[in-house]
């Protein structure tokens, strides 16, 4: 049953935004039958659009402070993740799920970090201590496995057998 839900005034514009979420009888029924919204706004700030469409996903919204677009909006009955997404799409912005907290950002600085990310850990990878597993095998003979294991672990990677216990020493 749809219900009005007023947001945040945008100084000078008046906007309306009617969210219709799925009865607890449809989220009974499966995955399949999730919230759905019924959107009409003009020139609504993305950040109110998406802090709507959390509400109707169950999820909270980090929004960075870069973010400024403002959105016009007529959806009716759209499952509220497809409206998600075209809302950050009509503002090149990405998003970034950290559990129940999701952080939307300008996707340019969504990948710049994330590329960030990826140098650190690759700075840090010399420097960890390595691990030694050992495998067992039972039906293969370790001396014919561990060329082909080899092809699947990092470059710094040592793969070595014991034939007399069958066992494949992996030191990484």
């Amino acid at each position: 049953m749809p219900f009005d839900r007023p947001c945040r005034d945008v100084p000078g514009r008046f906007f309306l935004a009617l969210v219709a979420l799925a009865g607890s009888a449809a989220a009974a029924q499966g995955p399949d039958a999730e919230a759905r919204v019924s959107l009409d706004l003009k020139d609504a700030p993305v950040a109110n659009v998406i802090s709507l469409l959390g509400e109707a996903g169950g999820f909270q919204t980090v929004v960075d402070p870069d973010v400024s677009c403002t959105l016009t909006l007529k959806l009716r009955e759209a499952r509220w993740p497809q409206a998600f997404e075209a809302s950050l799409k009509a503002c090149r912005l990405g998003h970034e799920g950290l559990g129940a907290v999701v952080r939307i950002a300008p996707v340019q600085r969504l990948a710049d970090e994330s590329a960030a990310r990826r140098r650190l850990d690759e700075a840090r990878l010399p420097n960890r201590e390595p691990a030694i597993s050992l495998f067992r095998l039972s039906y293969a003979r370790a001396a014919e496995i561990a060329p082909l294991l080899k092809r699947y672990l990092s470059a710094r990677a040592v793969v070595t057998y014991d034939t007399r216990s069958n066992t494949l020493i992996v030191v990484d």
